[in-house]
């Protein structure tokens, strides 16, 4: 399994959002995306989804193109977007076989089962989603995004606005998930790169800047924090 982006372009009017930003991760890790707001991190996440057409470039997953195989494409990613959709009105377990149905998965029941433990949903799986907390909502939203048991997941600012209950525990749950699936993780927090990832690739106006592992961060840059780095890296 591998995710090749190649030359990948988006421009919106006049304006370029992602500018040839080209890499390829072809091993389970979780790569932090990292970059200001407006970098173009999630224009870039949506376009590897196929949420958005780019306007050059392609995608590969698994050597098949976005652009030619795109359901097949589709089938091997799944996806969290920054503002997590959910039907409010529906119950946690209700939700996740209504997924299941539209993935039209062999064993429905036995997989939701066994995701809804995975993502330690089983004491609210009979509620309604509106009176589930922000943390359980993500891990809904991640529920959702892992049931057809994807090889490449795509989170997008997954931990905005948790307590810091919930962001340990959701950060244990990528980690495991980066175990055996290729995750990419968008943020701008330090934090949350320096806790989950693996590997970090810097954005900033478009452009990919700096791809690194997180481990070789002292060697690469003179033991700077990563708040340095990212602000050195950034900066006008």
């Amino acid at each position: 399994m591998a995710l090749e982006v190649i030359d990948l372009v988006k421009r919106f009017g006049h304006q370029i959002a992602v500018n040839e930003i080209s890499f390829t991760i072809d091993k389970p890790q979780v790569t932090g995306f990292l970059g200001p707001n407006g970098a173009g991190k999630t224009t870039t996440m949506k376009m590897i989804s196929g949420f958005l057409q780019p306007s050059s470039g392609k995608v590969r997953v698994n050597r098949m193109d976005a652009a030619i195989h795109a359901l097949d494409v589709k089938r091997m990613i799944g996806y969290l977007p920054e503002h997590n959709p959910l039907y409010l009105d529906m119950y946690v377990r209700e939700s996740l076989r209504f997924t299941a149905a539209m993935y039209r998965l062999a064993k429905p029941l036995e997989r939701v089962n066994h995701i809804i433990e995975e993502v330690g949903l089983g004491d609210e799986q009979h509620k309604k989603i509106k009176h589930l907390s922000k943390g359980y909502r993500q891990r809904l939203g991640i529920a959702q995004a892992i049931l057809h048991d994807p090889k490449l997941l795509i989170l997008d600012e997954p931990t905005s606005g948790l307590d810091p209950n919930q962001l340990t525990e959701i950060r244990r749950l990528i980690r495991t998930l980066g175990q055996d699936k290729i995750v990419i993780l968008s943020t701008h927090i330090m934090q949350e790169v320096e806790a989950v990832c693996d590997e970090v690739m810097v954005v900033n106006k478009g452009k990919l800047v700096s791809r690194f592992e997180l481990k070789q961060l002292p060697e690469l840059f003179d033991n700077r924090s990563l708040e340095q780095v990212f602000s050195m890296l950034t900066a006008g």
